[in-house]
């Protein structure tokens, strides 16, 4: 069980400004403007994207009777005295049969093809035997059976889509049954990043002692494609206050939201928060999570801004519970749960009090159904592959200590995340 000998800590005695993962995440929800901007895309453009309008149906779907079946178009009355039925012509979909159907005859009809005049039913061919242009019906055929009516899935007028509705495949289908080509939707948001550092190197450059490759930009742009955004890369910014404006004066003149990774700390060089005070608003820089805690967050303009810490586990884990929900709500989607399971710890996990930490797993269900995960060991923040080889969060709370092996924690899986 979780070692709690140590004082608890409360959000009341943390440092002064930090707050806790949930305050935070209060905070920058209730802040979020939604986009309202729309554009026309075409079908083949659509998915995924938020539909900005109310779509009525402008026609009957189905726009004629047509059958549900391969069979035999006929009139019912003429099956009652079990005569045999004159076949004089075949209705395809696409082809309608254009003559007249008397009593006493009947139309082999394939699926979707116009039910013809002077027939209401439709036998399937399992139930019918051939012979010439001949043919008898086995069986019981109720009035109108296999036969679709005009309107029936839906008619003209009908509200069949609303707006704020994610669209997806199934949407395409219909509005392309409807005959409906193009749709308005909500603008994509913009979202510059960048990474901030004069020790970051770009892949093919040469390393100088001191010097790391940015793996953050990496990161960034694939935890951001998958939120069907329009991103700007702004590259990585030198560590001078210079450098930083510039960036800064890019996003605000291009982007619905900027992130940066590095800069946030106290160090002499680090110069983000500082160019965030001077040129817009500051809502909060400090939150009692691990990895994460020097994180920046507040407004340029008209611009939402979050500053993650350089580390690239924290870049990874502020971003999903902050950052990625942030731009879903911009994007007027329905905020998502996090998912969460209670999990049996099979190692033991290192914590001290202070900080909600989110440490990495690897978690599996046993027969049962029960779910138990492990540590992927070294949690250091700066421990990339400790992100790699895991494949959740175990999310142990703000005020617990070390957890020994065999008790309950709180896992936060990462599928559909990353």
């Amino acid at each position: 069980m979780t070692d709690t000998k140590l004082a608890p800590i409360s959000c009341d005695t943390l440092p002064p400004g930090t707050l806790s993962v949930e305050q935070a995440q209060t905070r920058i929800f209730d802040s979020i403007s939604r986009i309202a901007a729309s554009e026309r895309v075409s079908l083949w453009q659509a998915q995924g994207r938020i539909l900005a309008q109310v779509v009525t149906a402008p026609l009957d779907v189905p726009p004629h009777r047509n059958s549900a079946m391969d069979g035999y178009a006929l009139w019912h009355a003429d099956i009652a005295a079990g005569l045999p039925l004159k076949v004089i012509g075949t209705a395809f979909a696409g082809r309608p049969f254009n003559g007249a159907v008397q009593p006493g005859e009947c139309v082999r009809i394939m699926t979707g093809a116009v039910v013809p005049e002077g027939t209401d039913s439709v036998v399937m061919q399992e139930h019918v035997q051939r012979t010439g242009d001949n043919i008898q019906i086995s069986g019981t055929l109720s009035v109108g059976e296999n036969v679709r009516h005009p309107g029936e899935d839906m008619r003209c007028g009908d509200a069949v889509l609303v707006n704020g509705r994610k669209l997806n495949a199934a949407d395409l289908g219909l509005l392309a049954s409807l005959g409906i080509g193009e749709v308005d939707v909500l603008r994509r948001p913009r979202v510059a990043f960048c990474s901030t550092g004069d020790e970051l190197k770009s892949i093919g450059e040469t390393l100088q002692p001191g010097d790391i490759y940015d793996s953050n930009r990496y990161t960034l742009y694939g935890l951001l494609q998958k939120l069907d955004v329009e991103i700007i890369d702004l590259g990585t910014v030198r560590d001078t206050p210079e450098a930083v404006e510039h960036a800064f004066q890019q996003a605000m003149q291009r982007a619905d939201v900027l992130i940066t990774s590095g800069g946030v700390s106290v160090g002499e060089a680090d110069y983000v928060a500082a160019t965030l005070q001077r040129l817009g608003q500051v809502n909060f820089w400090k939150i009692a999570m691990k990895p994460g805690k020097p994180l920046a967050v507040g407004t340029l303009g008209n611009t939402l801004f979050f500053g993650l810490p350089g580390n690239p586990v924290a870049v990874m884990a502020t971003f999903l519970l902050f950052v990625r929900p942030a731009i879903l709500l911009m994007r007027s989607e329905t905020l998502p749960r996090t998912p969460e399971y209670s999990a049996i710890c099979d190692t033991p996990l290192k914590k001290a009090p202070g900080r909600k930490d989110y440490q990495r797993g690897i978690c599996q269900q046993d027969a049962n159904g029960q779910w138990h995960v492990s540590s992927t060991g070294g949690q250091g923040s700066h421990q990339l592959r400790s992100m790699n080889q895991a494949n959740c969060f175990i999310a142990l709370p703000l005020e617990s200590g070390n957890c020994a092996a065999g008790c309950n924690v709180t896992i936060i899986p990462f599928d559909g995340l990353l």
